[in-house]
């Protein structure tokens, strides 16, 4: 991913040395930004993962979408976004895109045709006709 869409004024790498004082209670799956193997940057220091990511800030399409723990059409939809809204887009994996509307949650994955263009980005071409 490019840098394009970050705001590094918003979301910035915390300086000095990151670490937790203490034991932290795991949140329920999709309720932050934090899987095992990376986390929305703000949540540094609160938990642990392999990884910090600072999201590229997005919006949803005019459909709004539905956020899904795994990247499968079958997957149940556990939270709803409305159209037009934030998505801070944190991984992608083929088709399906795996974000939040902001660090206090929900997270999970929807499909990558659910967010609107990016800025700057040509539309789509229309499906052929037929």
């Amino acid at each position: 991913m490019s840098r394009a869409g970050r705001n590094p004024a918003e979301y910035a790498v915390p300086e000095g040395v990151i670490g937790l004082a203490g034991p932290v209670e795991r949140p329920a799956p999709g309720a932050l930004p934090l899987r095992g193997d990376l986390a929305h940057i703000a949540l540094a220091g609160t938990h642990l993962a392999a990884h910090y990511v600072i999201p590229h800030i997005r919006t949803l399409g005019p459909a709004g979408t539905g956020l899904r723990l795994a990247p499968r059409a079958d997957a149940e939809v556990f939270a709803t976004l409305a159209p037009g809204s934030r998505f801070e887009l944190l991984d992608i994996a083929g088709e399906w895109v795996w974000g939040c509307p902001g660090p206090q949650g929900p997270a999970g994955w929807c499909p990558a045709a659910d967010l609107a263009p990016a800025e700057g980005a040509p539309a789509p071409a229309a499906p052929p006709e037929g």
